[in-house]
């Protein structure tokens, strides 16, 4: 999917007032993710820190709840803002293989407000384990 700089702009800023919302009192460190859906709906999360750290959630994680809990199974697009940029974890590109490929990453660098990187999440994460992988008899 193409995006059109009004989708890009109006993806860039939810996910930068997301970052605003996060919970990170441990790292200091706030995230914050905004969801395209292909219902075009734009769903945001932030990440949230625990005491118990391992029990912590990161913003692309909190955002694809979001949007699966409004009905939604489908990702067109993902903007993710931090300091200076950067990629999801492994567990988000995970989480977010579940819910679709070949959708643009857009990094941005919340202190500039700037797109630092686009990726296709297939060159982010290439040959996931998916749903398909799965044996017949479990799906």
């Amino acid at each position: 999917m193409t995006l059109s700089k009004s989708q890009i702009d109006q993806l860039t800023q939810a996910a930068i007032n997301a970052q605003r919302m996060g919970y990170a009192p441990y790292s200091n460190f706030q995230v914050g993710a905004a969801i395209l859906g292909s219902n075009l709906q734009v769903y945001t999360g932030c990440n949230v820190e625990n005491a118990s750290y391992g029990l912590t959630i990161c913003a692309e994680r909190t955002a694809v709840v979001s949007m699966v809990a409004a009905g939604c199974r489908e990702i067109l697009a993902l903007a993710i803002a931090l300091p200076k940029g950067g990629p999801p974890c492994g567990a988000c590109r995970q989480v977010l293989a579940e819910f679709g490929s070949g959708f643009p990453v857009l990094l941005v660098d919340s202190a500039t407000r700037l797109v630092t990187a686009e990726w296709d999440f297939e060159k982010l994460f290439p040959e996931a384990f998916r749903p398909d992988n799965l044996v017949d008899g479990l799906q």
